[in-house]
């Protein structure tokens, strides 16, 4: 199996290097431009390899704020292998198109799923309607709080094109952002860099090749995606705890106290050591995807990681703030990160929602009984 070499590290640091990496744009542009994203896709598949996803979200992470690697990773994560996956279909026309742009860098697509018209991650309540016809598509509906909406060239959206509430009722459109009846709002300044907004479909025309692969394995094609979403999540958030906890630990080290400095207590030892633990317990979740082959990870496997990456960085998020105090609230400081981190908790499918599915798996996680 393809290990992320030397070589893919050496190629991704050249291409970050005199990036405006606070742009995501621009950053994508640098990325496509410097051969990161057909590398990241070994021996010319359509998914990304883990360690070479882990590496890459390791060094946004460490340059980037929160909101631009969000924006990458939902590309490289989502949309990129869904419009890309032969499964889906034949890939022609302008989505082959748009492939062919997305890895070079020169357009980015948003991944319009979470619907006005469905609480939560229940998709099977989508309002968003596609009509299919035999010589045009069209479009109407209401996407909210979809990352890139606000720069992105196009969307890919997930829309139902049948009445019944089922999985086989849905189908993706490739829309053009600047298409008739397109328009997008601003979600606010949360996330910075990250494009969040909400994108609203009026009677929109689209031909019929606006289609990305057959109607009706949409959702079962994105549901199958959607763990290495989550396999994604958890190697950024496990790159965002050990970024905490070296901070952490330095400024501990280096913080003056009564007999010493804050390290020497060792009821704060106790607390920096409890926040290890659940980073190890972490590492440990992910060891075995780093070494198997790119693609989606089981179902439970996938909830379980996007659990354990919500809750851990939530913990040691929670505990840096606790420990730092007022330091913490500086700009840029914990307390923000912790306020975005909690996306974490929430994108994909909400932690509750994660546990309950969960438990429908518990024979399986649990192993054969005797």
């Amino acid at each position: 199996m393809p290990e992320p070499t030397a070589d893919f590290t050496a190629t991704l640091r050249t291409a970050l290097a005199g990036a405006d990496t606070a742009d995501a744009r621009a950053l994508w542009r640098a990325l496509g431009a410097g051969g990161v994203l057909v590398a990241l896709c070994p021996d010319g598949g359509t998914q990304p390899d883990p360690r070479r996803l882990a590496t890459l979200l390791t060094e946004l992470d460490a340059r980037c704020p929160l909101g631009v690697a969000l924006s990458i990773c939902v590309q490289v994560a989502t949309v990129l292998p869904l419009l890309s996956e032969p499964a889906t279909g034949p890939v022609a026309g302008p989505v082959a198109e748009t492939v062919a742009d997305l890895v070079r860098g020169e357009t980015t697509v948003a991944l319009a799923v979470t619907d006005a018209g469905a609480s939560g991650s229940d998709l099977l309540d989508a309002t968003t309607r596609a009509k299919l016809g035999d010589d045009a598509v069209t479009l109407d509906g209401r996407k909210e709080w979809i990352t890139n909406a606000t720069t992105c060239d196009a969307a890919l959206v997930l829309a139902r094109h049948r009445e019944p509430r089922h999985f086989t009722s849905f189908c993706w459109l490739l829309v053009p952002r600047s298409a008739p009846g397109v328009t997008v709002e601003p979600a606010g300044r949360a996330f910075a860099g990250s494009g969040v907004g909400h994108l609203r479909f009026d009677g929109v025309a689209l031909e019929p090749n606006a289609l990305v692969g057959r109607p009706g394995r949409a959702l079962a094609g994105f549901a199958r995606q959607v763990g290495v979403e989550r396999l994604a999540g958890a190697l950024w958030s496990r790159a965002i705890c050990r970024r905490l906890m070296t901070g952490l630990g330095d400024w501990l080290r280096a913080r003056p106290a009564a007999d010493g400095t804050l390290w020497d207590h060792p009821a704060v030892r106790e607390r920096y050591a409890r926040c290890l633990v659940a980073l190890r317990q972490l590492d440990a979740l992910c060891a075995p995807l780093l070494d198997g082959p790119p693609g989606p990870p089981s179902t439970a496997t996938g909830m379980v990681l996007k659990v354990a990456a919500a809750e851990t960085v939530e913990t040691i998020a929670a505990e840096a703030v606790h420990l730092r105090g007022a330091d913490a609230f500086r700009d840029g400081g914990e307390a923000a990160l912790r306020t975005e981190a909690a996306m974490f908790g929430i994108a994909g499918g909400a932690t509750g929602t994660m546990l309950a599915g969960l438990a429908d798996h518990a024979d399986d996680l649990l192993g054969s009984r005797p």
